[in-house]
């Protein structure tokens, strides 16, 4: 259990007027008119407001002290964590150079009455190329067919998907690699492939990535499917590697038949293909939320141990390479040692050395700290770190600040290009950003203090692993570690991504892990797990759940504000996220009774009475209702409750 917190005046303002009020006969025994309306009386519980403020004050010293511990250990706020989102660059026209779009280029938001924009940063460069096609397979038996010399004839076609079996394809070979790139095939068909939906054709695009097949996003598609000449626009993924097809090796983009979904016609004819070419319209690269910084001075050093510069802009993203601290030597020490000297960041001070040029650098306060000097128990004077000379001078070679959730915005708002670059025309996002995360706060940090502490750094236990994981990231909200199923399987880490939607928007793909924050995870987990310990990193099943519910409302209530209200009420506590008595996301284990869900509708604003209440299991994935449950829904191992369309019926 947690130790009590001393309170060290527990008076009130009540109290302070009463005790006033008591001395009165004794100091004054001619004041007998203590009423509310006496000009003493109101002097007297103004004096009382304002020592009732004192006394706040005072009582909040052992907060600060045990923040103040926190820091001496060493707990440090985490930083704020920048979302991310691809960026897709369009040119003027399709070129025959090649076109570079260089890293850190800047796309904003518009700017919004008094609202600063939102800058996103490029991640990397990108490089746009010429589609070079070199070659058309077609499956025939047991080998491939290149059809590239026939299709380049205008008096000849290519027959598509010729079985008509699905997972049949054709596939496109390339020179070079056109990973990220907007591609628009010009496609010239005849109508023999008629009988399939033009909207949805059963196929599929997919490009090679050095592993597998990726899917190729689809932006349009004129050609109703192979069945007039049209246009194809193509995004491709950000890997596009070399295979070696028959006996053709190239980068292969392929079109492959589907099975049709239930009700969708299939092609009743083999499409033709009669000529087909590609051009580059632009291409995609993944910008996260940030503005870049300059050069800066922090200031002279004075040659004491233990020295703090503040850079102006926070908070500080992770640091690159070319981000660091430079020292300019003043003039008398420039005869022996260098102008200037690059300085390297380390995670801390503890092992440095007097001859190691070292600091720490904060990203949540901006603080860059310079090693401080200790006495051991024998009277040693250990120095960690070099000390900057005195009058030097000391600058950070630039950074990157911004970050939060400010920077998680809609599609299609990353409109403003600030960079010049030729031959583009614009930029947009096709999908929201997402990721962004705000730096901790002080009573986060209070309670990952006391963790951090009992659990050291080592991960022994499942609540270990979820403690660990919980710190890998900010971007990570819930971790949940379970045993192996078998022996010899790892163990099963669930993971729950942070993520800025509202309860009632919230769908399977928003809680998907991003490549890049399992990385991040497994690394940091990696120096820290048993040698024995197998970890997996899984997303928890998700069970839907709808709830049907007819509710009565209070006297002059509106019935759309009572739905309204009710049905956000069940969308935030069947929720992984924010669901739950605890209102931390939906417990692990625990089951959905009917008694919660009237616990809920009855505190929703405007409801007087609940009528009835019914379960309805649902497939996310699918969106579709499945069966009516009666009283309990049952959670599976390793899932979690999620909303699903919610009806709530208003009666007066």
């Amino acid at each position: 259990m947690s130790l009590p917190a001393p309170n060290l005046d527990d008076r009130r303002f009540q109290d302070i007027v009463d005790e006033a009020k008591r001395r009165i006969p004794r100091h004054c025994p001619d004041w007998t008119d203590h009423n509310v309306s006496d000009p003493g009386v109101a002097l007297i519980e103004l004096f009382a407001w304002m020592t009732e403020m004192t006394l706040y004050r005072l009582n909040q010293v052992p907060d600060r002290l045990y923040i103040k511990f926190l820091e001496l250990v060493g707990v440090e706020l985490f930083s704020a964590v920048p979302s991310r989102a691809d960026l897709l660059f369009t040119l003027t026209a399709p070129r025959q150079d090649a076109i570079r779009i260089p890293a850190g280029s800047q796309v904003s938001t518009e700017r919004s009455g008094d609202e600063e924009p939102i800058i996103f940063l490029t991640e990397s460069d990108l490089r746009l190329v010429p589609p070079q096609l070199v070659a058309c397979l077609t499956p025939t038996g047991d080998r491939y067919e290149d059809r590239w010399d026939d299709l380049r004839r205008a008096a000849t076609s290519v027959r598509l998907f010729s079985t008509l079996r699905p997972d049949e394809a054709v596939y496109f070979g390339f020179a070079e690699s056109v990973a990220s790139h907007l591609l628009r095939l010009d496609v010239t068909t005849g109508p023999e492939g008629a009988g399939v939906d033009p909207r949805r054709p059963p196929r599929c695009w997919e490009a090679w990535d050095g592993r597998e097949w990726r899917d190729v996003r689809i932006l349009d598609d004129t050609s109703a499917g192979f069945n007039s000449p049209g246009q194809v626009t193509l995004l491709m993924p950000p890997r596009h590697e070399t295979l070696a097809l028959g006996a053709r090796r190239a980068h292969w983009l392929r079109c492959r038949l589907t099975r049709p979904e239930p009700g969708q016609p299939e092609y009743r004819n083999p499409p033709q293909l009669e000529s087909l070419s590609v051009v580059a319209l632009g291409g995609a690269v993944t910008g996260y939320h940030a503005e870049p910084a300059p050069a800066e001075l922090l200031g002279t050093s004075d040659g004491k141990p233990g020295q703090v510069f503040q850079v102006r802009r926070v908070p500080v993203l992770p640091r690159r390479p070319d981000e660091t601290v430079r020292v300019v030597l003043p003039r008398h020490d420039r005869a022996t040692d260098p102008e200037e000297q690059t300085w390297s960041e380390v995670a801390d001070l503890a092992d440095a050395t007097e001859d190691d040029r070292v600091f720490t650098w904060s990203g949540a306060s901006g603080e860059i700290r310079f090693g401080p000097q200790v006495i051991d128990r024998d009277g040693r004077v250990k120095q960690h770190g070099t000390i900057p000379p005195i009058d030097a001078q000391v600058w950070v070679t630039g950074y990157r600040f911004g970050g939060g959730r400010r920077g998680n915005v809609a599609a299609n708002r990353l409109t403003v290009l600030h960079t010049s670059i030729p031959f583009v025309a614009s930029v947009t996002n096709l999908d929201p950003s997402r990721g962004g995360v705000d730096p901790e706060t002080v009573a986060n940090a209070k309670l990952r203090g006391p963790m951090l502490l009992r659990g050291a750094r080592r991960a022994v236990t499942a609540e270990d692993v979820e403690r660990l994981t919980l710190d890998a990231a900010p971007a990570v909200a819930r971790a949940r570690c379970l045993p192996p199923e078998n022996a010899g399987d790892p163990a099963r880490l669930l993971v729950i991504p942070r993520v800025d939607v509202p309860p009632a928007q919230l769908v399977l793909d928003d809680l998907i892990i991003p490549p890049e924050l399992e990385e991040q995870i497994k690394a940091y987990l990696e120096p820290r797990r048993l040698l024995t310990m197998r970890l997996r990193v899984e997303t928890p099943r998700y069970q839907g759940v709808k709830v049907a519910a007819e509710v009565r409302a209070e006297p002059g209530m509106r019935p759309e504000t009572v739905r309204e209200r009710a049905e956000q009420a069940l969308y935030e506590y069947i929720n992984p996220l924010t669901g739950g008595p605890g209102g931390q996301g939906w417990p692990f284990g625990i089951d959905l009774q009917l008694g919660d869900v009237y616990g809920v509708l009855h505190g929703a604003l405007g409801v007087q009475g609940v009528e009835a209440v019914h379960f309805i299991t649902a497939d996310l994935r699918r969106e579709r209702a499945i069966e009516q449950v009666d009283q309990r829904v049952r959670l599976q191992p390793g899932a979690l409750f999620m909303s699903f369309q919610h009806r709530v019926e208003v009666r007066q």
